[in-house]
């Protein structure tokens, strides 16, 4: 065998490996994801919206996900994303805030800002140039 050849075929095994690699990950995260799925739990949808899972039919493959007080939809299961997992607010220590002149982020404020809605002002329009394009026009 050429060197050619030998280094296809060794390339050719690394991505039928990673490949199978790859599946058994990805079929492991199916499994944890199928145990965790039980009613009254919060998902995400495969398309982006949240919700409660209500029940889950095995035989026909449907859900039932709340998505809002009194509306419910039915959807295949394969669109069952993710399982929501609650957030946890970990406190933050007063010196990663604080400010190289000892100030903290909540102390600025913009005093100039424009208020919600407002447009915001640019720098002031030269009048006389206006003039002067009208007149050579």
């Amino acid at each position: 065998m050429d060197p050619a050849t030998l280094i296809m075929v060794l390339l050719l095994v690394v991505l039928v490996v990673f490949m199978f690699r790859n599946k058994k990950k990805r079929d492991r995260q199916q499994a944890e994801l199928q145990n965790k799925l039980v009613p009254g739990v919060e998902v995400m949808l495969s398309f982006g919206v949240y919700g409660t899972v209500v029940s889950i039919d095995d035989e026909n493959n449907v859900a039932e996900v709340e998505v809002s007080p009194g509306t419910v939809l039915k959807v295949h299961r394969q669109t069952l994303g993710r399982v929501v997992e609650p957030v946890i607010d970990e406190p933050v220590a007063d010196d990663a805030d604080s400010l190289a002149d000892g100030s903290t982020d909540h102390d600025r404020v913009i005093d100039d800002a424009p208020e919600f809605g407002e447009r915001a002002t640019s720098a002031p329009v030269d009048s006389t140039v206006a003039k002067d394009s009208d007149t050579k026009a």
